[in-house]
């Protein structure tokens, strides 16, 4: 892996959650339509709602797992929401597995 990114909440930076809720829209959308994408995305924490049903931003995580690239949601994280049933995009992982990504990569960006 060369670069992964680690999403740690549902929100783009701290204040404002609907602030931060539409910039982490427009993040995603513009990695999404980068011709240079990440080899993986990490989710933890509140960052996993992403991934599931009713999540606004479901096209552009689509986009980004058909385009490649990995899309991993930290198994603990969706059984604390309770999101195994209703995920809609991406792979549950474990941590050993999110360790591993994140040594074996060149670049870790956490948003």
């Amino acid at each position: 892996m060369k670069k992964v990114f680690v999403l740690n909440s549902e929100y783009f930076g701290h204040g404002d959650n609907k602030l931060g809720n539409q910039l982490m829209g427009a993040f995603l959308k513009k990695v999404w339509g980068k011709d240079e994408k990440p080899d993986a995305i990490i989710f933890y924490n509140s960052a996993v709602k992403l991934l599931a049903r009713g999540s606004d931003y479901l096209d552009a995580l689509t986009g980004l797992e058909e385009a490649g690239v990995e899309l991993l949601a930290c198994g603990t994280c969706i059984n604390s929401y309770e999101l195994k049933e209703h995920m809609e995009v991406g792979l549950i992982s474990g941590m050993q597995e999110i360790v591993e990504i994140m040594m074996e990569a060149e670049s870790v960006i956490t948003i």
